[in-house]
């Protein structure tokens, strides 16, 4: 799949006030049959999350925004020039922050990194890789950043694009 650019919205929050966080969220990779990627060209999720909330917040919200259906370890990566880039910084789950078998070391906790604490801007992309085995890859878009009335629960979908592809596919079917 194709990566998407980010639509401009909005201006940015400024100061250290709480801010929400418009977030695009698209697959880019998985185990997909041609079939249902044929009927579903472009599949994401918009997502809103408070400034003050983790990475795993956001991934809580992605996993059900793509209605999963089992856990599976994730990461999050930063300011890469794509999935896997050596360079980019990988915010990874307690377990693996300190992995010995792990060729580079994360750059933070998820269940500790806050959205504010990363510096996102307007128009920045990151990458988020769900279940390593099945390697689903999704690019997230930041595409506004404002401060105003916090009303309902973060984090939540706000946008739907495409159906959710099934979690493990059933390759018999494509046949």
């Amino acid at each position: 799949m194709a990566r998407q650019k980010a639509k401009k919205t909005a201006t940015q929050a400024t100061g250290c006030e709480k801010a929400i966080y418009t977030l695009e969220v698209f697959i880019t990779s998985g185990p997909i049959t041609k079939s249902f990627a044929k009927k579903n060209k472009i599949i994401s999720r918009a997502i809103q999350i408070r400034s003050d909330q983790t990475l795993e917040d956001l991934h809580h919200a992605i996993f059900e925004a793509f209605d999963r259906e089992e856990e599976h370890m994730y990461e999050f990566q930063m300011g890469g020039k794509g999935p896997m880039d050596p360079k980019a910084r990988r915010y990874v789950l307690p377990i693996d922050i300190n992995d010995p078998m792990s060729n580079s070391k994360g750059a933070g906790d998820v269940t500790l990194t806050t959205l504010e604490s990363l510096r996102l801007k307007i128009d920045d992309i990151f990458g988020y890789w769900f279940d390593f085995g099945d390697d689903w890859w999704h690019q997230i878009n930041v595409v506004n950043i404002e401060s105003k009335p916090l009303r309902g629960e973060f984090p939540k979908m706000i946008k739907r694009v495409g159906k959710s592809p099934p979690q493990y596919v059933d390759w018999d079917e494509e046949e």
